[in-house]
């Protein structure tokens, strides 16, 4: 069952499965009561150096990946959000504009993949 990405300012919707926030940081705008999470999973974010060096540049973004992966290896986060997607409907959420160059697609990419 692949993971799916999602903007937390979409609304929710059953097929959504098992929400769980990926940012580092709570989103703008967003009241905890109305984000309709199960889990947020700072751990598994870019590092505050990381994310503040990518500014969701598109030009940055084959970089990123590289170092966003590199902090990924041997992060306990990431095999414990890969434990609760197995076999589970899951969407992660993140709150950047940008949908294609962001943190929850490279996480995507990792989980559904080989």
């Amino acid at each position: 069952m692949p993971v799916k990405i999602k903007r937390i300012y979409e609304p929710p919707a059953q097929s959504d499965g098992q929400r769980i926030l990926v940012d580092r940081l709570w989103p703008r705008g967003v009241a905890k009561a109305q984000a309709r999470i199960d889990l947020w999973l700072k751990d598994v974010a870019p590092s505050a150096d990381l994310r503040r060096w990518f500014g969701h540049k598109p030009e940055r973004w084959a970089e990123f990946q590289k170092r966003y992966l590199a902090e990924l290896a041997g992060n306990p986060a990431l095999e414990e959000l890969r434990r609760l997607a197995r076999g589970k409907p899951t969407t992660l959420l993140y709150g950047a504009k940008d949908e294609i160059h962001n943190q929850a697609r490279v996480l995507a990419d990792r989980l559904n993949g080989p």
